[in-house]
C-alpha cells in the first residue's frame, strides 16, 4: 500500500482535496482508505441509536456491520493519542492508497495543503517530511523551493502527480510498528 499525508492549517483546504483525490483515484480502479486525525472529542453515532447507547453504558469497543460497511469505535479510559502508524495499522490489508488527513507532525511523507489567505505560516520550510507543496498562490510562498509546487485547484493533477511518484509512497509497516 501507498501512504501519503495532506497536512495544513484548518481552512486551507485538505478535506476538500482529500474528498476530489479519492474520487479521481477511484476512476483509476484504486482502493483507496482515510485517516483522519479530529481534535478533542467527536462523535459518529448519535444519542439514542444503539451503538451510542452501548458506550454509553461502559464498552470499551463496539463494532457494527451490515452488508454494506463496518465502524469500530474505541472508548480509551484515559486520553490516548494514537500516532498515524497504529491507525494505519487498523487497516484492510487490500487497499491501494491511504490519504493521510492532518497530522501535521508525522513523519510520513506528505504534500502541504498551503494557502496565504489563512494566514498561517508554510510548514515545508521546517518539515522535511513534506515533499510538495499544494497551493493556489504559488508566487506567495515565502521560501523559494525546489519541492514540486502543485495547483491546489487542479485535483486531476495532483492524483497523476502521486501516481507517476507511487513508489515513494510505498508504506513498510515494519519500520514504523516492528511488531505489526
Amino acid at each position: 500500500m501507498k501512504v501519503v499525508g495532506f497536512a495544513g492549517y484548518s481552512g486551507s483546504g485538505k478535506t476538500t482535496l482529500v474528498e476530489q483525490l479519492i474520487a479521481r483515484l477511484r476512476a483509476r480502479g484504486l482502493r483507496v482508505s482515510v485517516v483522519k486525525h479530529a481534535h478533542h472529542r467527536f462523535d459518529i453515532d448519535h444519542p439514542g441509536k444503539d451503538t451510542f447507547r452501548h458506550r454509553e453504558a461502559g464498552a470499551f469497543e463496539v463494532a457494527i456491520a451490515s452488508s454494506r460497511r463496518l465502524a469500530l469505535m474505541r472508548e480509551f479510559e484515559r486520553p490516548t493519542e494514537l500516532s498515524v502508524h497504529h491507525l494505519i495499522a487498523e487497516l484492510w490489508d487490500g487497499v491501494d492508497w491511504v490519504l493521510v488527513e492532518g497530522f501535521r507532525g508525522s513523519d510520513l511523507l506528505k504534500v502541504e495543503v498551503w494557502r496565504p489567505a489563512t494566514g498561517h505560516p508554510a510548514r515545508y520550510p521546517d518539515d522535511d517530511f513534506v515533499v510538495a507543496i499544494a497551493t493556489d498562490a504559488p508566487a506567495a510562498l515565502p521560501v523559494p523551493t525546489l519541492r514540486p509546487v502543485l495547483d491546489l485547484n487542479d485535483a486531476e493533477a495532483i492524483a497523476q502527480w502521486l501516481i507517476d511518484n507511487g513508489e515513494r509512497f510505498d508504506y513498510d509497516p515494519e519500520r514504523y510498528l516492528p511488531h505489526v
